[in-house]
């Protein structure tokens, strides 16, 4: 059933490559606008968890993740018009370049996610030794698919005004779209990368430094007032027609045939605990909403400040840098046998690729091993390149504590960790990759009693089995004490 509702304008800020400068420029724009007490919904579009967070902070609100490719189209409109209610404006972070995606449709591209949900886009033009040129790209863009709106553009790392004022008279002569505006080149130490991002902002030694210096450049580069009057009076922005997704519908159906299942399924509130701190802080929000959206009561825990492990009925891990807090980690030995502990007695623990680690039995760095919790026998180095990058699609080949066989889930990896040993059955690994690397030999989704390890992220809207699974078995471990 496709229904209309009221949408909140919003912008995409986006770029010819990925590396083009639209994080820091997104970043500088929410927080202007919110210093000018405008409320700014961030959204990230693709599955990024480190702009993500930037994003969050900027804005002083949750970052939700827009991507096609984890879930349906439906989904990702109700996300956006859910999450930007009250708001005044949408802040959309493109990823790649504008018509990157995983075909040579552009299916699951900045462009297409702009289009799903009718907002116009600003560009942003990395002008690196290049003046007319930008004018001919930009045509270009406008000419590929004429049915994205280029409502204006950004000029970024500029070598001073004579190469601005080239670029800007070029584009504005052949292209007649106006520059809102233009960066010099920024230096390096506000906003550090690693590996293919960002620093998350938890690692960051100065992050709210560094957003105030975002906002400052926004402030005096970019005219904030001129941007927020088009994209706010920009056609199309009252309504968006979206098919109604009913995922909340099919999470709930899911619990109760396995209430009807089980009978020492018990339906009170159980109790979450989400290991969140510096070294494990990749999660999406829509993943914990789901989870208390079924009744869960959230607990955060740290392995970085707590030696005791609160009393819980399921622990969910994600993902994170446990490799630059592995001194910490190995130290904490109470911390590690707890979780071991807890484990073997049967306590659902699901853990994503920093868990996966650090459910390990070590991690080898620079030739010093630290020791993990060892609840798997896995052990794991770090290499220099991605070991693990993109998406990944897994058909579930066999028994396990959270998904039924048959299932095909979609989800992401990304990792630089490696799999140096590894004692398995074929009967412990609950995934086959379709689409990915998974662990080993394309095998993911190593499992242990009721704890599950795997590199796969996966989005609870996207994979609706995931929370009511994970909801079902704490019901179940709460009700065998």
């Amino acid at each position: 059933m496709i229904v209309s509702r009221e949408k909140v304008p919003g912008v995409v800020i986006a770029g010819l490559r990925g590396g083009s400068g639209k994080t820091i420029i997104s970043l500088g724009i929410t927080a202007a606008w919110k210093a000018r007490n405008i409320t700014v919904a961030p959204f990230k579009k693709g599955p990024d968890y480190i702009d993500a967070g930037w994003l969050s902070r900027a804005a002083g609100r949750p970052c939700y993740n827009l991507d096609t490719y984890l879930c349906a189209q439906s989904v990702v409109q109700d996300s956006y018009l859910t999450h930007s209610q009250s708001c005044d404006v949408a802040m959309v972070e493109g990823n790649r370049g504008l018509f990157d995606g995983i075909d040579i449709e552009g299916t699951t591209s900045t462009s297409e996610l702009a289009k799903l949900l009718d907002l116009p886009v600003v560009l942003v033009l990395d002008c690196t030794k290049s003046t007319r040129t930008m004018a001919a790209v930009l045509m270009g863009c406008m000419r590929f698919d004429p049915d994205i709106n280029i409502c204006g553009v950004i000029l970024n790392r500029l070598a001073g005004k004579r190469h601005e004022g080239k670029v800007r008279a070029n584009i504005e002569r052949f292209c007649n779209i106006p520059v809102l505006g233009a960066l010099p080149k920024l230096k390096q130490e506000d906003f550090p990368e690693r590996h293919m991002g960002l620093v998350t902002s938890e690692e960051h030694g100065e992050s709210d430094a560094s957003l105030t210096r975002a906002r400052q450049v926004a402030v005096d580069n970019i005219d904030l007032d001129k941007l927020f009057q088009i994209v706010t009076s920009v056609k199309g922005q009252g309504m968006l027609h979206v098919d109604n997704p009913g995922q909340e519908s099919e999470s709930v159906l899911q619990i109760n045939t396995l209430m009807d299942k089980n009978p020492l399924f018990d339906s009170a509130p159980v109790t979450i605990g989400v290991v969140r701190d510096s070294a494990f802080q990749f999660y999406y929000p829509d993943n914990i909403e789901a989870l208390e959206d079924l009744g869960a009561q959230i607990k955060f825990i740290s392995p970085l400040s707590q030696s005791e492990i609160p009393e819980v009925d399921a622990i969910y891990m994600g993902g994170g840098f446990p490799e630059t807090h592995a001194t910490q980690l190995s130290a904490n030995q109470a911390f590690r046998d707890s979780l071991k502990a807890l484990s073997r007695k049967g306590l659902p623990i699901y853990a994503e690729c920093g868990g996966l680690i650090f459910l390990g039995e070590s991690i080898c760095l620079d030739d010093i091993v630290y020791p993990m919790t060892g609840i798997l026998p896995l052990r794991f180095g770090l290499s220099k390149r991605p070991q693990g990058h993109g998406y990944t699609e897994v058909e579930v080949v066999n028994d396990n504590p959270f998904y039924t066989k048959g299932e095909v889930l979609r989800g992401h990896e990304f990792r630089y960790s490696k799999v140096t040993s590894i004692d398995y059955e074929d009967a412990a690994m609950a995934f086959k990759m379709i689409r990915g690397k998974g662990i080993l030999e394309k095998k993911d989704g190593f499992f242990k009693d009721n704890t599950f390890g795997t590199y796969t992220h996966i989005h609870a809207l996207g994979s609706t089995s995931w929370a009511s699974s994970l909801i079902a078995k704490a019901r179940l471990f709460k009700a065998s004490r």
